[in-house]
């Protein structure tokens, strides 16, 4: 089973930035997509972006040019740079790979 360990939330101003860091146990980037979910208060799990193996990329129509998805293969790392923050985007957010979530971290855009 893989370990997923998500840092890099907290608070910040609407139109602020933060980048979110998903470290991986084992070398899974290579063979498998890696996702970045997020929930709100009261709200489903939403799937926000994708990378697969192969470094093909999709993002939920709302991120669509605000966030970005990346990995690191050699440091097992998986990021999620968030840009131009709206209210509507705090939840808690979880990386998700082969069955395996994160424990979350917490998002908060608030002024």
């Amino acid at each position: 089973q893989v370990q997923l360990v998500e840092s890099g939330g907290g608070l910040v101003q609407p139109g602020g930035s933060l980048r979110l860091s998903c470290a991986a146990s084992g070398s899974i980037f290579r063979t498998y997509t890696m996702q970045w979910y997020r929930q709100a208060p009261g709200k489903q799990r939403e799937l926000v972006a994708t990378i697969t193996s192969d470094g093909i990329i999709k993002y939920e129509d709302s991120v669509k040019g605000r966030f970005t998805i990346s990995k690191d293969n050699t440091n097992y790392t998986l990021y999620l740079q968030m840009n131009s923050l709206k209210p509507e985007d705090t939840a808690v957010y979880y990386c998700y790979s082969i069955g395996s979530w994160g424990q979350g971290t917490q998002v908060t855009v608030s002024s």
